[in-house]
């Protein structure tokens, strides 16, 4: 929005938050070796993009209290959806399929930088070093953020006492419910919640899962399944865990 620049270098003296500073300002003239990530850079407001202009060509900005700050140790990234329509309408058509899934992505990286040409100013395009245009995720990449994922999950439930061990069926069977190309990873992510965190979750509470013993996640049917050998002795508690239950 407008107001954004005024918190990005700062309040005008006699205006709430003059004596905070800017949050772009004071951050990179408190720490000049910095990486800054800007989110979805074409729905900034033009008074914004003017602001930049001056970051990109001169390397410095002026703050609120009339202090030049140099981003010339800065490195600034920004991210953009723009382009992402024509990437979906070449998926629906078969884009991203078979062997010869790089020559498509080729093909159509012009009419992704007419796009970007369309919706930015050819001012900001031209003080920009470099357009980096990346690939639809593929079902390879979703087996390595499904393995972050429940990387992720394992350690919260270490904190539970219980140690979690994915088959690698129960992998390929959250890569099939999660992958979707027009959407990326989200939809991975909630079929991580879906089928294991919440399913798990209910068999702790249903004491379907004990802890201290180790639990192998399962293909079973239509979901996931919980393996937990019975026959195992529970892990022996720490003196911390015994004294605090005593």
């Amino acid at each position: 929005e407008k107001f954004s620049v005024s918190r990005l270098i700062g309040s005008p003296p006699g205006y709430v938050g003059y004596e905070e500073g800017g949050q772009l300002t004071e951050a990179v003239r408190r720490k000049p070796y910095s990486v800054v990530l800007l989110d979805e850079i074409e729905k900034a407001h033009p008074d914004v993009v003017q602001l930049l202009l001056q970051v990109l060509e001169e390397g410095r900005l002026t703050d609120s209290f009339g202090r030049t700050v140099d981003f010339r140790n800065t490195i600034l990234i920004m991210t953009s959806n723009v382009g992402a329509e024509v990437l979906q309408r070449n998926t629906s058509m078969g884009f991203g399929v078979g062997m010869n899934a790089e020559d498509d992505f080729l093909k159509i990286k012009d009419k992704i930088l007419d796009e970007t040409k369309r919706t930015f100013k050819p001012e900001f395009l031209n003080r920009i070093n470099e357009l980096v245009i990346f690939q639809p995720l593929s079902k390879d990449d979703m087996k390595l953020i499904v393995e972050l994922e429940l990387t992720k999950v394992q350690k919260r439930l270490l904190d539970q006492d219980i140690e979690l061990t994915i088959s690698n069926g129960a992998k390929e069977f959250l890569v099939e419910k999660g992958y979707d190309e027009k959407y990326g990873a989200r939809p991975l992510r909630r079929a991580v919640e879906r089928y294991l965190e919440d399913s798990l979750a209910e068999a702790i509470l249903g004491s379907t899962v004990k802890r201290g013993m180790p639990v192998e996640v399962i293909v079973d049917g239509e979901g996931l399944g919980f393996k937990q050998d019975k026959l195992a002795s529970p892990k022996p508690k720490k003196k911390e865990e015994a004294s605090k239950e005593a």
